[in-house]
């Protein structure tokens, strides 16, 4: 009896070697150097890449895709996922993948890297640097310019990993989710100019089930953009700036319009930023709506507008039909926010007249301006404060 339990103990390590050994022999590599695609920054390795995702979507196993050092140039890159067999396909970068510097080469594509209807899909690592400097450069001139490209984008996705990735000087929007469900972003970095237009680190839209986690932020535009129709999102641990802080928003262009529901924005720290946390609505018609959000354990750091809601959104005073906003905002929650404000007035809370703010909650809310207390502006807004230590606002 005892022999045979040191046999199974003597044998019981090499059946754990040979499960992982079959683990690794599932997981198939596929190296886009293989493929034909070029580290040295110059030759186009597009259709590499496009060849290495073919033959890891038909895998019928769980399949990585490796990208080695080096630079590799890609003019436009769109990854389908509806032939695809596996639906855990692991992206992971060693090296940097470069845009054109030509804004005209793919200026008008709308979209750099682009996934759609992929799942299970994983981006470990890596870096995708837009080399947008030449657009933002025409744009700023006044001159006719295309409208530029995102630089990673996943469209109509499910379960989502984006983690250690880079992202730097896309020619408009760095990180673009859309249609998605279930996504997680974690320890990203997205750097542009503060100058740079247009040029937003991760917008949201049409999404479910997304968080964003552990990451810094600095852009010419929004740091976080939250557009229409998104519900659960999650927005932790977060050093935005220079941009324009984190927007719910701009919403309600169209009458028929998906709201915006049960968002947590936590724990981030806002350094010299246009704006900390902004809800940001037309001053149009619309059925769209705010509701169930909480801004909690903020840092402002010089922050022009440290809380704002703006529902006179209406740029040049074009597109507007003289009309207050129609997006109704309700249930938003602003707690334990600190810091400095670059301006006087810290809080400004500027409702629609037509459907005003309720159930507005400022609770431990200390914000101050130069040497003294900042002010708070709130007009169409209805809720309750607790511990506001900035004057001017009656809810």
């Amino acid at each position: 009896m005892i022999m045979c339990k040191l046999s199974l103990l003597a044998i019981f390590p090499l059946f754990l070697i040979y499960l992982s050994n079959l683990s690794l022999a599932a997981n198939t590599i596929y190296n886009v150097q293989n493929y034909g695609a070029k580290s040295n920054g110059k030759t186009d390795s597009s259709n590499a890449f496009l060849s290495a995702w073919t033959a890891a979507c038909a895998s019928t196993s769980a399949a990585t895709i490796y990208v080695p050092r080096g630079s590799y140039l890609i003019r436009n890159a769109y990854f389908s996922g509806e032939t695809c067999k596996s639906n855990a396909i692991t992206i992971r970068i060693d090296g940097t993948l470069l845009a054109p510097s030509d804004y005209n080469v793919i200026g008008k594509s709308g979209n750099w890297i682009k996934f759609e209807k992929v799942t299970g899909v994983s981006i470990y690592g890596g870096t995708f640097d837009g080399q947008g400097a030449g657009l933002w450069a025409c744009k700023t001139s006044g001159k006719k310019c295309p409208q530029g490209n995102t630089a990673l984008a996943f469209y109509n996705s499910d379960n989502i990993i984006i983690n250690g990735v880079t992202a730097q000087n896309s020619q408009m929007f760095h990180i673009l989710v859309d249609g998605c469900h279930n996504v997680k972003l974690q320890g990203v970095r997205v750097s542009a100019p503060g100058n740079s237009p247009n040029t937003d680190g991760i917008h949201v839209q049409s999404s479910s089930g997304v968080s964003i986690m552990n990451s810094h932020v600095g852009t010419g535009d929004d740091c976080i953009s939250i557009g229409p129709g998104n519900s659960n999102l999650w927005i932790e641990s977060i050093a935005c700036g220079p941009g324009h802080g984190i927007s719910i928003g701009s919403l309600g262009w169209e009458v028929q319009e998906a709201g915006v529901q049960n968002v947590t924005v936590k724990t981030v720290t806002f350094t010299g930023t246009q704006n900390g946390v902004r809800v940001k609505t037309w001053a149009r018609p619309s059925n769209g709506f705010v509701k169930g959000v909480l801004f909690q354990h903020l840092v402002m750091s010089n922050v022009q507008n440290p809380i704002i809601i703006d529902q006179d959104y209406c740029p040049n005073h074009e597109s507007c039909p003289h009309q207050g906003s129609g997006v109704k905002i309700s249930d938003v929650t602003y707690q334990d926010i600190h810091g400095t404000s670059a301006t006087e007035i810290a809080v400004k809370l500027d409702c629609s007249k037509t459907n005003p703010c309720s159930g507005i909650t400022l609770e431990d809310v200390n914000l101050s301006y130069k040497d003294g207390r900042a002010k708070a502006s709130c007009v169409n807004a209805g809720g309750r404060a607790f511990g506001l230590e900035t004057s001017g606002c009656a809810l």
